[in-house]
């Protein structure tokens, strides 16, 4: 076992506490990959011998530092690649280590006896697919032949799905850093089916969003939405941004399109959050200009709004349909 999948219970804001807990990891290996908002890969391989303790006892040890230094808990999946290590981290509860078992054997049973969804990088459109041609674990995707996959799916897909359903596991821990961005999250205080719910949230935290990039003087390039469901998965998409922007509009607008093309429907949302990334200075941004008044009216109305919730508080000023 070499690879460590961490996802951490970060609380709302978590832009400010991630970067210290990456610092938590690189204290045992440089080889660390940020997958925000709430996760992070670590390579080990070194560590085992450096610090002579298997990464069962060093994923112990991470996540005991990461609760005394941060107050933060996590949970860990370990595997002899990034794929395996994901893999573990998806069946692993809040603050739990699961482990991949080793051995060629082991590995296969692993992988058989678990849904074709279960495999990263297999959304649910491609799982539909195979599971109406009765392909519905991975066991029976590795048997499947290889014409038979790229057929059902893309000659690329294909490819991937046979190698990964036979434990070829070609990915590898890039290290990266945290890329400079601001965070909004709004956590549902239970299970929510409602999607206007959904928007409202949205609503709430793309202004947030904007009203604090104004307040920095700065613009973001793309926008990250994260929707959390009930069974702990996640579900990330990012839109690059017509114009870099810190206009409360043009972020809830980029927001309600991302949302909308998930199709969630009824799915049992826990919280939403959107992340503003590429940040630039706000006089370095340009701004295409439009003859439409409501465009030039609605940006003074921020300015004046700005103002007044600098002065007299956060809420002085909110949507109507945040009103309530």
């Amino acid at each position: 076992m070499t690879i460590l999948c961490v996802r951490f219970q970060l609380p709302p804001m978590y832009e400010a506490a991630l970067p210290g807990l990456l610092g938590t990891l690189e204290e045992f290996t440089p080889v660390v990959e940020a997958l925000p908002p709430d996760g992070a890969l670590a390579d080990l391989r070194g560590a085992e011998r450096y610090f002579r303790r298997d990464v069962v006892e060093l994923a112990s040890l991470i996540r005991v530092r990461a609760l005394a230094w941060h107050g933060v808990d996590c949970a860990i999946g370990a595997g002899p690649g990034p794929m395996f290590a994901r893999m573990a981290l998806r069946e692993a509860a809040p603050g739990e280590i699961r482990v991949v078992p080793e051995g060629p054997l082991a590995l296969t049973e692993f992988l058989a006896e678990r849904p074709v969804g279960a495999l990263p990088g297999v959304g649910t459109a491609t799982a539909r697919t195979l599971c109406e041609y009765g392909l519905d674990s991975i066991g029976k995707v590795a048997a499947a032949p290889l014409s038979t996959l790229q057929r059902l799916t893309t000659a690329r897909t294909g490819r991937e799905l046979h190698e990964k359903a036979r434990g070829v596991d070609r990915g590898r821990v890039v290290p990266n850093a945290v890329s400079r961005s601001l965070a909004a999250e709004r956590p549902f205080p239970r299970d929510e089916l409602d999607p206007a719910q959904h928007r409202r949230a949205l609503l709430s935290a793309a202004g947030e969003l904007g009203s604090r990039l104004r307040a920095l003087e700065k613009v973001c390039r793309t926008l990250t939405l994260t929707v959390r469901y009930a069974d702990r998965s996640l579900t990330t998409r990012s839109r690059k941004l017509p114009e870099p922007t810190a206009h409360s509009s043009a972020l809830t607008d980029a927001a309600y399109r991302m949302y909308e093309a998930l199709g969630l429907q009824r799915a049992r949302v826990r919280g939403v959050a959107l992340r503003a990334e590429g940040l630039d200075p706000a006089d370095q941004a340009s701004h295409q200009l439009t003859f439409d008044p409501v465009d030039e009216k609605v940006r003074r109305l921020e300015e004046v709004a700005d103002r007044v919730r600098e002065k007299f508080g956060a809420g002085a000023v909110v949507p109507g349909a945040l009103a309530a």
